[in-house]
């Protein structure tokens, strides 16, 4: 049965469409009930948590397959279970009852297995609200990890890691208390002895075997040569880069029944790879037909929505400690009078990304927010023959180069107006001294996306002007773009006047200087906001677009507003050029547009069209051959 949730997001509708009489039969685990009680309706879980226990019921069908090489070890679930029941609370120092949800985490961790009985899951996303214990409950897994998973083997890295040094300590912290206790009850107490286990200040060692848990934080970043049989980076929604994190995944390569567990609650900018990859997990989960990330598990507690900060009934969601019945109304309390200050103070961003683990941008000052950006997402859209404005915002050093295009078009079903945005940028490397460090500074992989970004072919680092200009050139005809208008900014190059003189003794374009006043880019900067808040706009899945949208800010004056960037390290650049193709984008559809305005018609002609249109007036020329939608 081929199910793709993409479109409708109905996880209860596909759900309801199977018989699960014999995994019912067959399975009584705690991960596998909560499953049921989740999709049943008797537990109330957000839509992300629902594909997750949809994806594990799906799974439990399948597994043991050729297509699908995996098993559900409930063993191995219960041997994580039992030794949860006795690790102590760092708090209080006696062992936590764990939650069904809990539960959950575990024995999808633990309980799915290869062919070789090593974990299925190599990587691990578990995300919640903050103050719902997830640091706690990963000690118990590393804890686990090291004094159980490694008998019988020698020389084995383990680590535990997160932001700083503090944050690094405190996950590490809970693991030394646990152990501390646990050590003194038989069999582990003989276990360690065994072994020779020793806590150190930053490490804990079983000096016969020379196994090793590692306490490195992200801003040590010594994660070379070290090959983690399990690892657990903490907070690793506040990391902006992959390089470093890559160096843990690249060592685990080899490592048998290896493990990579990233845990975090949702951050201000969501622009991080944290985030990137919860979507691609996300996406993998509703395309259940095709299995393109059998090895990556996501657990992720969130509200649905925003207008959820005025349902508290609905916050269990992202707050599941609030399915216990003797804590909920001391912690639905504090959650109220936390949202209700928010409120006051104009800060209710800081709720919704903190307490309801929503991804949002967090300054108000943001020219655009997530959703609207995540929404217009559209990759089916073919620009082929079709009109076409184009913006250009030129640069030499350390910003990039952007080429933004504009394609207004119908939509299909109620022939309302659309805009669908791209961009193509240029990316120089001079100032950052290599393209590698240029994207460790950017935060974008810039190689990976070759579809949007072209790398300098100049040897010095710097934007080729050449380049650029055959690159339009060829976009354009390989694409059969009917060009309507170019907008650009000519401040501080001389290049730019290059190459749009060259475009104007080459192309019969409409060709502009748009100065980068407000007086000139408040319209058209106002014109693209609202028409991403209302649905107007499309775009491709573009990364490179994405950050510069989400790292936009408006600054305004007695004018009006103006984008400006939120960080000087992502660029804005791709903002910049397709606003300056929004200034005439934006008039597509009205009568006194470029395209309606046939005074405007003779000056996108080339020689060639202007001589056939003196010559033959019935041609046809002003009456839509260059303005046909």
């Amino acid at each position: 049965m081929k199910i793709d949730l993409t479109q409708t997001h109905d996880v209860g509708d596909a759900y309801h469409s199977i018989d699960w009489k014999e995994i019912q039969e067959k399975y009584n685990d705690p991960g596998t009930k909560y499953c049921f009680d989740v999709l049943d309706g008797k537990k109330q879980a957000g839509y992300n948590i629902q594909l997750a226990c949809f994806r594990h019921l799906r799974d439990l069908q399948r597994q043991n397959t050729k297509e699908f090489p995996y098993h559900y070890d409930i063993k191995q679930v219960d041997r994580l279970l039992k030794f949860a029941s006795i690790s102590p609370n760092v708090d209080t120092g006696e062992p936590t009852k764990l939650m069904d949800w809990q539960k959950f985490i575990f024995s999808q961790m633990m309980g799915w297995r290869d062919r070789d009985d090593d974990k299925r899951f190599t990587r691990v996303i578990v995300s919640v609200s903050r103050g719902q214990g997830k640091t706690y409950l990963m000690a118990i897994l590393v804890a686990y990890s090291f004094l159980i998973e490694s008998l019988g083997l020698e020389n084995q890295d383990y680590l535990v890691a997160s932001i700083n040094y503090k944050q690094t300590m405190k996950i590490f912290g809970y693991i030394k208390s646990m152990l501390r206790k646990i050590i003194n009850i038989e069999p582990f107490k003989s276990l360690a002895k065994d072994a020779g286990l020793e806590l150190q200040s930053e490490q804990i060692i079983e000096k016969k075997t020379n196994n090793i848990l590692r306490a490195i934080s992200h801003e040590a970043g010594q994660y070379d040569s070290y090959h983690f049989r399990t690892a657990v980076f903490d907070e690793i929604g506040e990391v902006n880069t992959r390089q470093r994190i890559s160096k843990i995944i690249s060592g685990q390569v080899k490592v048998k029944n290896h493990q990579f567990v990233q845990i975090s609650t949702a951050y201000p900018d969501p622009t991080v790879p944290f985030h990137e990859d919860e979507k691609m997990v996300i996406q993998a989960m509703e395309q259940d037909f095709k299995r393109e990330a059998d090895s990556y598990l996501g657990l992720i507690w969130s509200q649905d929505t925003e207008n959820e900060v005025y349902d508290p009934q609905t916050w269990i969601k992202s707050n599941p400690l609030l399915g216990l019945p003797d804590q909920k109304e001391n912690l639905l309390s504090g959650l109220k009078d936390k949202r209700d200050n928010d409120l006051l103070t104009g800060n209710i961003a800081d709720f919704e990304n903190k307490n309801l683990n929503l991804w949002l941008k967090q300054s108000t000052a943001s020219f655009l927010n997530l959703k609207d950006v995540e929404d217009a997402i559209e990759d089916d859209f073919k620009i082929d023959g079709r009109q076409v404005y184009i913006g250009f915002d030129y640069s030499m050093f350390s910003d990039n180069t952007a080429i933004g295009f504009v394609y207004p078009y119908q939509d299909e079903k109620t022939g309302d107006p659309r805009w669908h945005i791209a961009q193509h940028s240029f990316i120089p490397w001079q100032q950052a001294g290599s393209i590698e460090a240029k994207e460790k500074q950017d935060g974008i992989a810039y190689r990976t996306y070759p579809e949007y970004c072209t790398i300098t072919a100049h040897p010095q680092g710097i934007i080729n002007p050449e380049q650029v200009y055959r690159w339009l050139l060829d976009y354009v005809q390989k694409h059969n773009l009917k060009v309507v208008f170019f907008g650009y900014d000519r401040f501080g190059s001389y290049q730019v006047k290059n190459i749009t003189e060259s475009l104007n003794a080459n192309t019969g374009w409409l060709i502009q200087d748009i100065a980068q006043r407000t007086s000139e880019l408040a319209n058209p900067t106002k014109f693209l906001q609202e028409a991403y808040a209302t649905g107007k706009i499309t775009r491709f899945d573009d990364p490179i677009e994405e950050t510069a949208l989400l790292n936009a800010v408006i600054k305004e004056d007695k004018i009006g507003i103006q984008v400006d960037k939120d960080k000087a390290t992502k660029k804005i650049d791709v903002v910049d050029a397709e606003i300056d193709a929004m200034y005439q984008g934006m008039y597509n559809f009205e009568d006194y547009g470029l395209i309606n305005d046939k005074s405007h018609q003779v000056e996108r002609m080339t020689q060639e069209q202007v001589l056939e249109w003196f010559n033959n007036p019935d041609s046809g020329l002003l009456g839509g051959e260059t303005g046909d939608n």
